[in-house]
């Protein structure tokens, strides 16, 4: 089967093999990384090294005749000095990890070029004079010249003792990141960086192939075999020098290097046009979701619904959409939108009044705290109007006093068993979801306080930490004991008499009341966030009736269940697309 064919046989398995990127928390973006394509790209290198991309043709000149050559121009340089160091001549059969074509040869790569190394030498930096190639402009296969980097004419001439680099030589990034190479393709004059090597090759007609031999996944791999370092792992320049690569005839690198390009540039457009209908599906999706949440009532939103329901299958594809859904039904919800209203429902005015009698019982009993007094919200802080029956409230109005745990020095690993204390971490806290396993265990050198200890009925509330962290409630509906919240974590109870923890809890993940805890966010840094007890006391919060509360709730649970589902299957169905562009992969190698 020739390379097209490779590809277009299956292109459906090339174009819809997927990974999706998140990051937990609020806000976080689902992004698609391509893995068909990418794992295309990785083939096709694959075969060019294993000589199965191009016909061989027995009138080339063998890979022995050009090695033989390269050798005379090593051993020049070496009489004149410039070559101080070389690979080793011999290669064990046991290096040869392929079966080569006639006409190929191995060859060590330090063998094969100079290294120009300038490896701990550190730049003086200035606003402009002679660029500095640093290891973020050497990518995958080409050197991007932005952003750009300069040193001074004075300290380039000092700096470029060692050797300059020239045309058709190859950049390569010794770590952060490892294995990343590029072929100097125009004539410039520039400086390299410490984390950069130049291969100033013996012949340069080798240096488009030799590109291609370092990217493919056979030489990758032996870098990472040679790599050391704890935090960045690097390869050192009499490591990598020793590391075989293939060698064809020259005429079939020639024949290689073109079929390679073409095959990646039809690449570049699958991808192109993969991401445009990625991106064509998210603007339909939002479009669609968005008619909903600009539906006047209930009535209205069943009607935009219907037309939503006709292409349900083709619009919630991909877990970003899934969630997307769930969001904006979250949101209707808190709008008063999502289930019809009952005249016969007792009016949250009436609500409200019995919550305030029972906070003045309690108080009076000692049950809680006295508060300071908080102010209702006048119409210009409505953020909409809301349905008749419904009322805004603070948030501190309907609740019974806030508190923060405590965070002490804990164990890595988190607490084994039901008799042993952890505290919990802000990740135990999700969007309307409660991961008890997230703790660490408390050391025995220290006392628990049983005082912030997490009970059923508790809505956990992330007060600090990173940005997309921070803000995220759930509500506790079970939990096993000796669980102490952190001092990171705000916890809080609603006035049980007229209000629904859980209600409450989808108030702060959605709608008006999200939007107001994300601007009350502060800090100087995105990584460390805070929203004050005081700015969460006076978060509006809509409430509805108690019977429609439980009734909205009950409809988010069947909807987020069908959500859940919805996401499994996909993430089902992306894992066999995976696993077939994998064995499709090593099939094709064999």
């Amino acid at each position: 089967m020739s390379a097209e064919q490779l590809i277009t046989k299956h292109l459906d398995i090339w174009t819809s093999a997927y990974k999706t990127r998140s990051a937990a928390g609020r806000g976080s973006s689902n992004k698609l990384d391509l893995y068909g394509i990418k794992k295309l790209r990785e083939l096709i290198l694959e075969l060019a090294v294993r000589g199965k991309l191009v016909p061989q043709e027995p009138t080339d000149e063998p890979a022995i005749m050009l090695l033989s050559k390269i050798e005379i121009e090593k051993k020049r340089l070496e009489k004149e000095g410039v070559l101080k160091t070389s690979a080793n001549e011999f290669i064990d059969k046991s290096e040869y990890y392929i079966d080569l074509p006639n006409g190929w040869e191995f060859a060590r790569l330090g063998n094969l070029a100079k290294f120009i190394d300038y490896r701990g030498k550190t730049p003086t930096k200035v606003a402009e004079g002679i660029p500095l190639i640093t290891a973020k402009n050497v990518r995958f296969g080409y050197i991007d010249r932005e952003p750009r980097e300069y040193i001074t004419e004075i300290e380039y001439q000092d700096w470029m003792t060692r050797g300059y680099p020239k045309l058709n030589d190859l950049l390569f990034t010794t770590e952060a990141p490892l294995g990343n190479v590029a072929v100097i393709d125009i004539e410039e004059k520039f400086a390299l960086a410490q984390r950069v090597i130049c291969f100033q090759l013996h012949d340069p007609k080798l240096a488009k192939f030799l590109r291609i031999a370092i990217m493919s996944k056979g030489f990758q791999e032996q870098l990472d075999a040679n790599a050391t370092g704890m935090t960045a792992t690097g390869v050192k320049s009499s490591k990598l020098k020793e590391i075989p690569v293939f060698i064809p005839p020259l005429a079939e690198q020639n024949r290689i290097v073109t079929k390679v390009d073409e095959l990646m540039a039809f690449c570049d457009e699958l991808e192109q046009a993969q991401t445009d209908n990625i991106a064509a599906h998210a603007q339909l999706v939002e479009a669609l979701l968005t008619t909903l949440t600009n539906s006047k009532d209930h009535q209205e939103l069943q009607a935009n619904w219907q037309r939503i329901d006709e292409h349900f299958d083709t619009l919630f594809t991909t877990e970003d959409s899934i969630d997307q859904l769930k969001q904006t039904i979250l949101q209707l919800a808190v709008m008063g939108k999502l289930v019809p209203q009952d005249p016969n429902d007792e009016p949250a005015n009436e609500l409200l009044k019995k919550i305030a009698a029972e906070k003045a019982q309690m108080l009076k009993e000692g049950k809680i705290k006295k508060e300071k007094p908080l102010q209702a919200i006048s119409d210009e802080e409505k953020p909409f109007d809301l349905p008749v029956a419904w009322e805004w409230v603070k948030l501190g109005a309907v609740t019974t006093g806030m508190d923060s745990g405590w965070s002490p020095a804990c164990l890595a690993n988190n607490s084994p068993s039901d008799d042993v204390w952890g505290v919990l971490k802000t990740t135990s806290v999700q969007v309307m979801q409660y991961l008890e396993f997230e703790n660490k265990e408390l050391p025995k050198n220290l006392n628990p306080r049983p005082d912030a200890e997490v009970k059923t009925g508790d809505i956990l509330f992330t007060r600090a930490g990173p940005m997309n962290r921070v803000g995220i409630s759930c509500f506790v509906q079970r939990t096993r004991p000796k669980l102490m919240i952190s001092d990171k974590i705000i916890r809080f109870h609603p006035v049980e008499i007229g209000i629904s923890g859980r209600f409450i809890t989808l108030c702060l993940n959605a709608g008006a009341t999200a939007k107001f805890l994300e601007s009350a966010k502060s800090g100087m840094a995105s990584s460390q966030v805070n929203i004050t007890q005081a700015n969460l006391c006076v978060a509006p919060i809509p409430i509805p009736p108690l019977n429609e509360q439980n009734r909205i709730v009950a409809k988010i649970d069947e909807i987020v269940a069908v959500c859940e589902s919805l996401k499994i299957k996909i993430q089902h169905s992306q894992v066999t697309k995976v696993a077939l562009a994998d064995s499709l992969s090593l099939e094709t190698i064999g």
